[in-house]
């Protein structure tokens, strides 16, 4: 009895942890294209494959709960793939560059070990371009330490550059990395022509650009 009771109990938690994901995947896909407001919970759950228009509410709570699964189940793979590159730096002679690297390689890598196509970027620029989230996402982002070690790096590179600036110039960064990924992601995904041929090459010329935004002068003086 015991038996049949622990299985009936794994059964029906593998069938919701398989509900999850398939909710997860189809919301991703639905808000990369369409925009976080532009999609109902009723969609999310008729793409999922689910009869239950409550089912997203049901697992995940509100639309904001829903955007912070669907961007913690890629922060903790980028995440560990940027604590692996801090770990992997030399003790000395680390330059700005090096920095940038351990702030972009970790999620193009991410992108190329999900193959094509992918929605992660598209999904995380509509969330950054929508006020309603993405004051909660950058929170949520800016408490991840190996991405807080990464910012902390590229400020000590940076000793002449004014607070204010530094600010801007951190959410210019931002946005052209999450919105170039995003163009290109779409470009793989369609087969598009554009400048690059896979995420490795498209690293290499963000960690240019955002390096060259870092150091451009400052005119401003207030």
């Amino acid at each position: 009895m015991t038996t049949a009771t622990t299985s009936s109990g794994g059964t029906r938690t593998d069938r919701a942890s398989l509900t999850r994901e398939a909710i997860l995947t189809a919301a991703e896909r639905l808000f990369a294209e369409h925009g976080v407001f532009a999609v109902s919970n009723r969609q999310v759950s008729e793409a999922a494959g689910q009869g239950n228009n409550a089912a997203v509410g049901y697992h995940f709570g509100t639309k904001t709960d829903l955007v912070r699964a669907i961007e913690h189940k890629h922060a903790v793979p980028v995440e560990k793939l940027r604590e692996e590159r801090i770990a992997a730096m030399p003790g000395t002679g680390i330059g700005l560059r090096d920095w940038v690297e351990c702030l972009v390689l970790p999620l193009t890598d991410h992108l190329t070990e999900l193959g094509n196509p992918t929605w992660y970027a598209r999904f995380a620029a509509q969330v950054m371009a929508d006020p309603a989230y993405q004051k909660t996402v950058t929170r949520d982002a800016l408490a991840l330490p190996a991405l807080i070690t990464v910012v902390e790096g590229i400020n000590r590179c940076l000793p002449e550059v004014p607070g204010h600036v530094r600010m801007e110039r951190n959410i210019m960064a931002r946005n052209l990395l999450m919105h170039t990924c995003a163009e290109y992601e779409r470009a793989l995904a369609e087969d598009s022509p554009l400048p690059l041929t896979n995420w490795r090459t498209a690293a290499s010329g963000l960690v240019d650009a955002i390096v060259g935004l870092w150091l451009a002068p400052v005119t401003r003086q207030g």
